[in-house]
């Protein structure tokens, strides 16, 4: 068959030609309403966000999740009631939305590192896809592209991408939250808020509260920038509100009408309740009280260093600093600027929109995470989107008013406070830190401000007005981007930031790594379990984690995480004891849990573990409880 009769063959059947066919398939070309070359750069993009998130990732994974998503993969009931261990005693501390994607990859491709972080890496390259069109939609393909480009290098981004931590798909899920607002907001449907209000919803059950932080960005812009009277638009914002509330409480309703025997403890919770779990353990307990990472040191005798204090400059300095910092000046004299810029436009102005969008989702979770006593260096993440569209739609603005003095005097006072700053982040020494780099940022920062300080008004389109720009840009990002190949070369993770101290890079390889020692001691566990049910206790999750990753046998966590958890009670660990369910127990020295102070008290004290291979860090005690004692 020729190609004009295979034409009219197709033509015959209401198909269409083959021709339309191939152009179809061809999905690196730009639709109609974009330009040519959109497209195929946010596919080199998304190609550049695989091999940053994925390359040489999964140096070491977070021991107490990826424990969880191993027992999770085990049975159905143990996944659908996020149990952290094997026999399904005690649940995780947090929602299990991210979790069970992880569980999924691993009950179908097996254990393996890669399984539990591949998820994570196709959801940060969705995010990347998500993003562009968002911002496509408010400011054009141009700014959409930047800003996609400068969420793909973000530092913050990369090392979060790299593990088996919840916050990435929490990302994804707010970003396509955003983008359905977006499209409420040149539409009005309500199907778009509707699902706004499904999209937030998910993501409280990836992160919790902190996806509802950004709940007023989504009403703030509806109420503003959509269609209809005013009544119309904030009824919108009611449904995006009443929709999130329902999907992010389903299946904590769903878990607590299940009788408490029929389901595991849930962790964090002193009385077992899963709505305590979310909104004290992981919400207001954030915010003044000891964090659960200081109550697990505590339980076990350990020291860890707290976390930056509270400030009004938290996220501009240090490590954090290091994470999101780089740009977020810069972002926020874009956010002001195009406030200023559109303050007498119609309402429905998509860039004031746009603005109104990130801009308060930067300043809700910058004031969270300023104020809260809990802030892991990953949190941050969540911030990039945000800083990434307003940096992207400030270029855009400098752009279209280059012709104004004070447009170039804002954007000189802006790359010099992007340098000097970027340069005051940059330590003296830090992992992965070269030599050139703030040589370099200096120089290339002093030739585009001679550029940009020397230029004169040109008309639209010119060359050399639009070489500075790009030239600013460049600059701008160089430094966070070279932070973020450095991350990936030196195969960081979520819990680094870029150019830590080598000191620190070690420290938290040794505490979120597989450790050898865990590995040795196994055989020697499984001597002395002598044919008992479950191969040991521990207190806390954490002691048990590695012990359930590597052999995926029960290891019954006394305590939860924390230690202090009420699961088991003592009269069912004494059961546990009497029907010889476990002989052995491992525990802190000195512990002061009534629960712990039975073991001491009724089991035998064994020696240290000694051997080859089992280092003398390894200080706990070790007991062997007899059955029926």
């Amino acid at each position: 068959m020729d190609g004009c009769a295979a034409t009219a063959w197709c033509n015959a059947r209401g198909m269409p030609p083959i021709r339309s066919i191939g152009r179809r398939a061809q999905f690196w070309r730009s639709p109609a309403d974009q330009p040519r070359w959109a497209r195929p750069t946010l596919l080199v993009l998304a190609a550049c966000s695989a091999v940053l998130y994925g390359w040489r990732s999964g140096t070491y994974l977070e021991g107490y999740y990826a424990a969880a998503v191993r027992s999770m993969s085990m049975s159905w009931h143990n996944f659908v009631f996020a149990a952290f261990d094997p026999a399904g005693t005690i649940t995780l501390d947090k929602l299990p939305g991210a979790f069970w994607v992880q569980a999924l990859s691993v009950r179908i491709f097996g254990l393996h590192t890669w399984a539990i972080v591949a998820p994570q890496v196709v959801e940060g390259v969705l995010t990347v896809l998500v993003f562009y069109r968002v911002v496509r939609r408010l400011c054009g393909a141009q700014v959409a592209i930047l800003a996609a480009g400068v969420l793909t290098v973000s530092p913050a981004v990369v090392t979060l991408d790299r593990g088996n931590i919840s916050d990435t798909l929490m990302i994804l899920l707010l970003v396509l939250a955003a983008d359905a607002t977006a499209s409420a907001v040149i539409d009005g449907r309500l199907v778009s808020m509707v699902l706004a209000g499904v999209w937030v919803g998910l993501a409280f059950q990836a992160k919790m509260i902190e996806a509802w932080m950004v709940l007023p960005a989504l009403a703030l812009v509806l109420v503003v920038a959509a269609p209809g009277r005013l009544r119309r638009r904030m009824s919108g914002a009611v449904v995006v509100a009443v929709v999130a509330s329902v999907v992010s409480l389903s299946w904590m309703t769903a878990i607590t009408l299940v009788p408490s025997p029929s389901r595991p403890y849930v962790d964090g919770s002193q009385h077992d309740s899963v709505f305590a779990q979310v909104f004290v353990y992981n919400g207001i307990g954030r915010v003044d009280q000891e964090t659960p990472n200081q109550l697990l040191s505590q339980s076990l005798g350990l020291v860890i260093p707290p976390p930056p204090p509270p400030s009004w400059h938290r996220l501009l300095t240090g490590s954090l600093g290091r994470d999101i910092g780089w740009l977020l000046p810069a972002a926020a004299a874009s956010g002001v600027a195009a406030l200023v810029v559109t303050r007498r436009r119609d309402r429905r102005d998509r860039q004031r929109a746009h603005v109104l969008i990130w801009g308060v989702w930067l300043v809700a979770l910058a004031t969270v995470f300023s104020v809260g006593s809990s802030l892991n260096p990953y949190y941050v993440a969540a911030l990039a989107p945000p800083v990434a569209a307003l940096v992207a739609s400030g270029a855009q603005l400098a752009w279209r008013r280059r012709d104004r003095p004070s447009t170039r005097l804002v954007v000189a006072v802006t790359l010099v406070g992007t340098v000097v700053y970027g340069v005051a982040l940059v330590p003296a020494v830090g992992t992965g830190l070269p030599g050139w780099l703030v040589p370099v940022v200096i120089v290339l920062g002093a030739l585009a401000l001679v550029g940009t300080v020397v230029s004169t008004a040109r008309p639209r389109g010119d060359r050399r007005a639009r070489g500075i720009l790009l030239a600013v840009v460049s600059v701008c990002l160089l430094a966070p981007t070279v932070a973020s190949v450095s991350a990936v070369t030196a195969r960081l993770g979520p819990f680094d930031t870029p150019f830590q101290p080598p000191k620190v890079t070690v420290a938290v390889r040794q505490f979120f790594g597989v450790l050898d020692a865990t590995r040795v001691l196994i055989p020697k566990l499984e001597q002395a379990r002598n044919g008992a049910p479950f191969l040991m206790a521990t207190q806390t999750s954490a002691l048990a984690a590695p012990f359930i990753y590597d052999t995926g046998e029960e290891v019954l966590p006394i305590g939860g995480y924390t230690g202090t958890i009420p699961s088991p009670t003592l009269v069912r660990l004494q059961a546990l004891v009497r029907s010889g369910a476990f002989h052995l127990v491992i525990q802190a020295h000195g512990a002061t849990d009534p629960r712990l102070r039975w073991i001491v008290r009724t089991c035998l004290a064994l020696p240290p573990a000694s051997g080859p291979g089992v280092p003398k860090s390894t200080d706990y005690a070790l007991f062997y409880c007899r059955s029926g004692t």
